[in-house]
């Protein structure tokens, strides 16, 4: 531990990501599925202010509803405050302030991405020092979309998402988000009712009949930087599971998809709908349009960097 590193507040920034392919091996004995991601994070952030103290506390606010997201030891920001002091062996604590941006259960990876923030910022307030690959794999720990958090960036997530490869992306890429007002979607329910739609043999989602992974053209398409090549190839498994869990959402994909987005994809594990569009004017237009039609809509783009301090 560098005692000359030591600093009085920290403030560290963690995007948000979108799953632009998303591919769901089946069920293993664990409970656990394989996937194939990729990730791209975009331009909607957390951020998180880290500063000394003699124990563990936090208090998290922002633009979206934080009444569900708990400020003690479930939160996975805290949990990850934590690990990297055991790591340590620091003996002090870290009190967390939390801003949101994020949508909460939205399929975003928000609560990662605070946990991401939360790594870097505690890092960097003890000094000590451990560097990227050994805070990756203490984020591996926590979750599998934490360490991408962590990298940001465009990359390929498999095993569990959380085995890392970064992705050549050419190019910027512009997304409309539509957030859900109401309540969230829990990621262990929507992966619970893939399975349960699996079993039942509903149509066009069974598990693929090989490891998971990415397929070429949407590698294709990020390498030269093809927005139009890129909407016909995304795909998430989690899809047909989190519209039945919220069939409304279809609404939302139909009217995105008929006012000029190039293709519409739920994020994750949803309820977030992600647009990806042809560019930054016809992004503003798409949200114009949506937020007549009386949804939240963001404009965002990326890829951009991971968890960074400012």
């Amino acid at each position: 531990m560098s005692d000359a590193a030591v600093v009085d507040r920290v403030h560290v920034r963690a995007p948000g990501k979108i799953n632009v392919f998303f591919e769901v091996g089946d069920v293993q004995d664990d409970g656990y599925h394989d996937v194939a991601s990729a990730y791209q994070a975009v331009s909607l952030y957390e951020d998180v202010w880290a500063e000394p103290s003699d124990d563990f506390t936090m208090r998290v606010s922002g633009t979206v509803d934080v009444s569900g997201v708990p400020a003690d030891d479930r939160n996975l920001a805290l949990r990850a405050a934590r690990l990297l002091a055991q790591r340590a062996g620091y003996e002090g604590g870290v009190h967390l302030e939390i801003i949101k941006h994020v949508p909460v259960a939205g399929g975003m990876g928000g609560g990662s991405a605070d946990a991401a923030a939360a790594l870097v910022a505690c890092d960097l307030l003890w000094g000590t020092d451990l560097g990227m690959h050994e805070l990756q794999r203490l984020a591996s720990r926590l979750g599998a979309d934490v360490p991408f958090s962590l990298l940001g960036g465009t990359a390929i997530g498999t095993g569990r998402g959380d085995q890392l490869s970064p992705a050549l992306a050419k190019g910027r890429v512009d997304w409309v988000l539509v957030t859900s007002e109401g309540e969230g979607l829990s990621t262990p329910e929507v992966y619970r009712h893939l399975d349960r739609l699996r079993a039942d043999r509903a149509p066009d989602i069974a598990p693929p009949r090989r490891t998971p992974a990415v397929e070429p053209g949407v590698l294709q398409a990020l390498r030269t930087g093809d927005a139009a090549a890129l909407a016909e190839r995304m795909r998430n498994d989690l899809q047909p599971a989190a519209l039945s869990l919220r069939p409304q959402l279809r609404n939302v994909l139909e009217l995105g998809e008929n006012s000029g987005a190039l293709a519409g994809i739920v994020s994750g594990s949803g309820p977030t709908i992600a647009f990806l569009t042809a560019g930054p004017e016809a992004a503003l237009e798409l949200q114009v349009t949506l937020a007549a039609a009386g949804y939240a809509a963001l404009h965002v783009h990326g890829p951009v960097a991971g968890a960074r301090a400012l």
